[in-house]
């Protein structure tokens, strides 16, 4: 199948699953189209026992779809600046002492107790999977998805203060878990003894600070570009340009594009929106990053549900996969407890910080695409089925109660 006719596919299936989803079910939208993608995929499968010959091509298409690299190299860089552009800079400021903690602290330690206990899971059931693969696992499956926490968060009406330290944490440890999990595969493919703390550490620093200065000096260049003129054409076709030419030449460098979109969208969003564009400009950007935002949404988590067909696994991975989803979630929990705890003297937290943070940490795309760029040798096919049950159950379950919770334990108080 022709590039163009699986993109025309992809989108029309996605715009019917929206529009169901908006008429019927009227969940929020990610959720909705994610989980009737599931439904679909089920009943191919159970459709493909029967009429094989029927079903195969689309099962087969699902299958040419290049996940990892359809949203590490197209769609994270618009989702992210599209998510980002839209963050109260103010905010995030009030917010800055958490915000780093959670996503740099809090990824460390989410990596090192997920990793550990995952280990001695696979012994228990008699699987050789080494120390430093589980590690690897730890790090895809560790950081909050952004893509999924500002698409379901801005719904669940949360205090502001709440809200921003999730999505400003969410935004930020994507980065840095993408450094982390490129750290981790490159001691795998090397080896521990032939990698010095030193090298480790300038390639982390690389990653992590590259990344952050390459934003801030892209999102300062785009704020002057757009000051100088005013055509909104021009202007919203300059911010598509920083995110597609700023995403390939942070590759080119070897420095995270994730982090270096995310700081580019904060500096034109709060910067060139307020002081260097028009009204009228200002209502086109918005308006564009939203569709935008809203589109690849859509596709996003429609090609999530549809991976269950593609995705091999037995008994043995569906019962690891469920222990795993308490290992994350309890991994979760420490790794928000012990700097929130910290924190308190100094930063002021709603009541039940730790429990919403906790749930609130959505898993998401990201980890699935990760867990698919993992080479065949380093337990790929089993990390894939573990990381998809547990992102289905954190955008379905998590996803969909994070509103009522929250309520829930205000109303007790």
């Amino acid at each position: 199948m022709q590039s163009y006719e699986i993109l025309t596919f992809i989108i029309c299936l996605a715009a019917v699953f929206a529009y169901i989803n908006f008429r019927y079910i009227k969940w929020e939208p990610t959720i909705g189209i994610m989980v009737l993608s599931l439904a679909t995929s089920l009943g191919l499968a159970v459709f493909n026992n029967y009429f094989p010959k029927i079903s195969a091509p689309l099962i087969s298409f699902i299958a040419s779809v290049d996940f990892h690299n359809l949203l590490m190299n197209g769609m994270l860089s618009f989702l992210l600046f599209a998510g980002s552009i839209h963050i109260d800079a103010v905010n995030l400021r009030k917010e800055r002492l958490p915000i780093i903690a959670l996503s740099t602290i809090g990824i460390f330690i989410s990596t090192f107790l997920i990793g550990t206990l995952l280990f001695y899971v696979f012994n228990l059931f008699h699987m050789n999977v080494g120390y430093i693969y589980c590690l690897l696992f730890a790090a895809l499956i560790s950081p909050t998805d952004p893509i999924a926490a500002l698409a379901i968060l801005k719904r669940a009406g949360l205090p502001v203060s709440l809200e921003t330290k999730i999505a400003g944490e969410s935004l930020f440890n994507d980065g840095v878990a993408v450094v982390i999990f490129l750290t981790i595969i490159e001691v795998a493919q090397t080896g521990v003894d032939k990698l010095s703390v030193v090298d480790i550490s300038i390639l982390f620093i690389r990653e992590t600070g590259g990344g952050l200065l390459f934003g801030l000096l892209l999102g300062r260049w785009g704020y002057y570009i757009l000051r100088s003129i005013d055509k909104y054409e021009i202007e919203v076709m300059i911010t598509v340009a920083i995110v597609m030419g700023g995403y390939l030449i942070a590759n080119i460098l070897h420095i995270s594009g994730p982090l270096a979109m995310v700081v580019a969208g904060i500096v034109i969003g709060n910067k060139a929106r307020k002081l260097a564009v028009s009204k009228i400009t200002k209502d086109y950007l918005d308006k564009f990053w939203e569709l935008v935002d809203e589109m690849l949404n859509a596709i996003l988590f429609m090609l999530i549900g549809f991976e269950m067909l593609v995705i091999k696994t037995d008994s043995r991975i569906v019962i690891i996969s469920l222990i795993a989803i308490v290992i994350t979630l309890f991994a979760r929990w420490v790794s928000v407890a012990i700097p929130v705890t910290f924190l308190r003297r100094r930063v002021r937290f709603v009541k039940n910080a730790i429990t919403i943070l906790t749930w609130g940490g959505l898993r998401g795309g990201l980890s699935v695409a990760l867990a698919l760029s993992l080479p065949k040798e380093m337990f790929r096919d089993q990390f894939v089925a573990i990381t998809y049950i547990i992102v289905v159950f954190s955008i379905t379950v998590q996803g969909l109660t994070i509103g009522k919770l929250y309520r829930k334990l205000e109303t007790k108080e």
